[in-house]
């Protein structure tokens, strides 16, 4: 009997195609309410060197790993991890457990978005921004743990956004994510620049920058500002949580992988500073304002977007024009992330089931949004969403990224066969510097973050939550999603996905073998 021929994988069609939807994803919530205040409380205008660091050793090159990942077994993040080990596959499930964990919490902060979009126009929080944020429209108890209490405000937004996230989804990788991206990336880009020019005219908007660009040249002696630049490059380029490896497997065989990191990466520093432009240009104008220093109006995250913000377009001419650019930038961002997110596990299901991704965006979509009604428009829901953030962006992904890192590196010892399948298809050659980045510089980097957040957060807490709360939504999330990635690398794979990995595996090894430049790889001869 014949074997059963492997369905071809879905594709961007183009290069600019995944460039643009690569760019989306990594361009997020954090780059335009995290970046700024990392930067500003750590050094300032100093901190750019860090930071630039942090991006040439850790953050381009781990995109290279897990694009070369991706692509060469050409399927999602568990297939991919078992093909260099069958013991590696639980990574790749981890991976996929963090990015169903984000996706269920993340689509709300984008359903608060779009309700702001609206508020703007007549500034319905008033004269108290904070209390509307979390008394009138989340409605919060201020209670940790779970409310069947349900927020009908926040709640229709929030079917809106999976509506829209899933309906893309099903599209399919090219008529769907990259369409949506080829539209929304641009236009996000064009709309968050009117907004920063506007914010460059406000007046106040000069102390504002120099509050945020004078650099502190003594920060650099301080290990914690550098492992601030790592933490923002690591977590901003979405690189460990199986989302750029899943996007590389739907490129063609014949893609320029590390130059497309390149563009990647940069695109996405350069949103960062352009974010702490706009964001500290209009802090400046609300201290000038209120009459104090910018140190005492400046904020970051849910706080900065829906309380700090609002408070200054309150103040400010043509505010709600201000007002529906802001949001609407936060609402592009966020789909545009989230979106990449939901892939991640649709994919993995797809693969590990034989399903087809329309059905597994369905099935898998589908549960990740019921689940998202249910938790988070209640009155218990920013808490929930707070502790579950915390522990899976600090603990889960540093966690498992230094996890892949020393497997891949270390034990599989599988860089090698990475470096020469990047080398074969792509214009920017690396060796023996990459690796010594991605095996040495990123693991120690990331095991000082690890061991430092797991101290805090086992003596100190977490704001303050109970105990219960934490164990529940913090450590006992992630023991869970530990049980679940060994029992799920247990159950066996369809023919057609490990037949599709084989034949992939197979053709790229011919085309390394046979490229000129392979025996300079095994030589060493490489140029970065």
């Amino acid at each position: 009997m014949s074997a059963v021929k492997a369905p071809e994988r879905q594709v961007f069609v183009s290069r600019t195609a995944f460039i643009l939807a690569a760019i989306g994803s990594a361009i997020g919530l954090g780059n335009i309410w995290r970046f700024p205040y990392v930067a500003y409380d750590s050094g300032g205008g100093a901190f750019i060197i860090p930071y630039l660091v942090a991006l040439l050793t850790a953050g381009i090159p781990l995109l290279f790993m897990v694009y070369a990942i991706g692509h060469r077994a050409r399927s999602s993040a568990p297939l991919a991890y078992r093909s260099l080990h069958r013991a590696a596959e639980p990574i790749g499930w981890f991976k996929t457990g963090i990015a169903v964990c984000i996706g269920i919490y993340y689509a709300v902060i984008v359903a608060w978005a779009i309700s702001y979009t609206g508020f703007s126009f007549t500034q319905s929080w008033g004269e108290d921004a904070e209390g509307f944020f979390i008394a009138e429209y989340l409605q919060q108890s201020g209670e940790a743990g779970f409310s069947g209490s349900f927020v009908p405000a926040v709640m229709i937004p929030l079917v809106a956004v999976w509506v829209v996230c899933l309906v893309i989804l099903i599209a399919g990788v090219q008529n769907g994510i990259a369409r949506f991206s080829k539209v929304f990336v641009p236009l996000l880009a064009v709309i968050f620049a009117i907004m920063v020019v506007r914010a460059l005219f406000l007046p106040g908007a000069a102390a504002g920058l120099d509050a945020l660009f004078t650099p502190d040249w003594g920060a650099l002696a301080s290990p914690t500002v550098w492992v601030a630049a790592y933490g923002q490059i690591f977590f901003s380029l979405s690189i460990m949580f199986g989302i750029m490896l899943t996007y590389a497997s739907y490129l063609k065989k014949k893609t320029n992988l590390t130059g497309s990191g390149m563009v990647v990466g940069f695109a996405n520093s350069s949103f960062e500073m352009l974010a702490g432009v706009g964001v500290f240009a209009t802090l400046g104008f609300m201290a000038h304002v209120a009459g104090v220093g910018v140190d005492e109006v400046v904020s970051n995250g849910v706080g900065l977007a829906f309380i700090a913000f609002p408070t200054i377009i309150g103040e400010m001419p043509g505010g709600a024009i201000f007002g529906v650019l802001f949001f609407v930038s936060l609402i592009f961002a966020g789909l545009t992330s989230l979106v990449s997110i939901i892939q991640v596990p649709i994919a993995a299901i797809a693969d590990k089931t034989g399903i087809s991704e329309r059905t597994s965006t369905i099935v898998v979509g589908g549960l990740m949004a019921v689940a998202s009604i249910l938790i988070m428009p209640t009155a218990t829901g920013l808490s929930v969403l707070d502790t579950i953030d915390a522990f899976t962006n600090n603990l889960g992904i540093v966690g498992i990224a230094l996890v892949a890192i020393i497997a891949v590196g270390w034990l599989l010892r599988a860089l090698p066969r990475l470096r020469d399948h990047l080398n074969s298809i792509s214009s920017f050659k690396v060796g023996r510097i990459w690796i010594i980045c991605v095996c040495v510089i990123t693991p120690v980097v990331l095991g000082f973050m690890l061991v430092q957040q797991v101290v805090v957060f086992a003596q100190e807490g977490y704001e303050g939550y109970p105990t219960w709360h934490l164990v529940l939504f913090g450590w006992g999330l992630l023991a869970v999603l530990v049980c679940l990635s060994i029992l799920l690398s247990l159950v066996p794979w369809p023919r057609k996905s490990l037949e599709r990995v084989e034949r992939a595996r197979a053709e790229f090894e011919a085309e390394e073998a046979a490229a000129p430049e392979s025996a300079t790889r095994r030589t060493g001869g490489e140029n970065a």
